[in-house]
């Protein structure tokens, strides 16, 4: 008999869950209900809110007749005036903590601070970081890139982070920084649900057999969930799905630990547990 431990803080955050309700509540109540993209980072969430009606575009029509849905990840605000211009009504499902990341660069800006954000430069929740400020930032993706661009002649800077990074990697970067840049403002941006997330993942595999990461090959913090999991216990698979689990990972191995990103709905983690209790 398989024993499995699932952390506390497993699957969908706070964030992930208002956004997912503001779709179904403006599904009930709205035709011709657009996004930008996907509304979270996970296929399954993807095809539910499909089924319920809200359609994904590649971009805007030139006369909008309907509902805009802001993701969870935020948009630039170019987004925000076009649909505005073409008369969408926008419903913004932008995570409030992605949010005040946007409030916290754009006061450092308006103070004359060059932005810094640390996190992946093709992350859609970046991409509207930048999107939101009048000035092009410096987008780190980690420490080496610090030396290529020798930042030294930056007199000030502001320096915000992608909301689900690998802490321990913002530490060094922002150490990095520090000794290049003499006036260096660091706000520590990265979620609480996040912070919660890496913690009990740095805790429990190093007391289990054989540790399950779930969430999708898209999903940025189940990325960072995988790579802390496997460092401390290198019998560590990521999967999304029951399907691509494999019965001999498990030989010999009776403690199971299963973790999952923040876009990964409960149902699927109920899936798996079910699968490797009853199956493997």
């Amino acid at each position: 008999m398989k024993k499995i431990t699932i952390t506390k803080s497993a699957g969908f955050c706070f964030g992930v869950l208002r956004a997912l309700r503001l779709a179904q509540q403006t599904a009930k109540s709205r035709k011709n209900i657009y996004m930008l993209g996907d509304i979270v980072h996970n296929p399954r969430v993807v095809s539910d809110i499909k089924k319920i009606g809200i359609k994904k575009i590649t971009k805007l029509k030139t006369q909008g007749n309907g509902v805009l849905l802001i993701r969870a990840h935020g948009a630039q605000k170019s987004v925000y005036d076009q649909a505005k211009k073409l008369g969408y009504k926008i419903i913004d499902a932008t995570c409030p903590m992605v949010k005040e990341i946007h409030s916290i660069a754009k006061r450092y800006e308006e103070q004359n601070y060059t932005i810094i954000i640390i996190g992946d430069k093709k992350h859609d929740e970046v991409i509207g970081i930048k999107g939101n400020l009048k000035n092009k930032p410096i987008v780190l993706s980690n420490k080496k890139e610090i030396k290529r661009l020798q930042l030294s002649h930056i007199k000030k800077a502001a320096v915000v982070v992608q909301s689900t990074q690998n802490q321990e990697k913002v530490k060094d970067i922002v150490a990095e920084l520090k000794k290049q840049i003499k006036k260096l403002i660091f706000r520590n941006t990265i979620c609480q649900p996040t912070r919660l997330k890496q913690k009990e993942i740095q805790q429990l595999p190093s007391t289990q057999d054989i540790m399950i990461i779930i969430g999708a090959k898209s999903s940025a913090n189940t990325k960072r969930l995988y790579e802390l999991s496997k460092k401390i216990n290198p019998n560590t698979y990521w999967v999304n799905s029951k399907s691509e689990i494999k019965k001999c990972w498990f030989k010999d191995k009776i403690k199971v630990g299963i973790g999952a990103g923040a876009s990964t709905p409960d149902y699927i983690i109920k899936e798996i547990e079910s699968f490797i209790k009853n199956r493997v």
